[in-house]
């Protein structure tokens, strides 16, 4: 059985679409986690708002059971962004027909690790 290194922190049933948040995420990745917060604060979308809350929280968790630990020895080890349950809505169109519309809904999970158990 393997054993779990790092410090997880989760957002689940976000209302937005994973997708969307994948882009984002894509650019966080592996980084030092300082450099992480600094660029989901200048991106304008919606999830780099919701990834920066989960990085924070997982870092926040970190700092709390290994007092040891600063905010500059910690990075990105890990970003998934899994997909929920969806919404399905009603969206009336013409000639009396109707389409499904469906909010996707989105399963955050960050983990940050000390940058010493990178094995570089």
């Amino acid at each position: 059985m393997a054993v779990k290194t790092g410090y997880r922190a989760k957002a689940r049933f976000l209302v937005v679409s994973p997708t969307k948040v994948r882009r984002v995420a894509a650019h966080v990745r592996r980084k030092p986690y300082t450099e992480a917060i600094s660029i989901l604060e200048n991106l304008p979308h919606k999830g780099a708002g919701l990834l920066r809350k989960v990085l924070q929280s997982a870092a926040a968790n970190a700092l709390y059971q290994n007092k040891k630990l600063d905010e500059d020895m910690l990075y990105v080890s890990e970003l998934l962004v899994d997909e929920g349950p969806r919404f399905k809505r009603l969206w009336i169109r013409a000639r009396g027909r109707a389409d499904i519309l469906h909010k996707r809904m989105t399963h955050i999970t960050a983990v940050v690790d000390e940058m010493a158990n990178t094995g570089a």
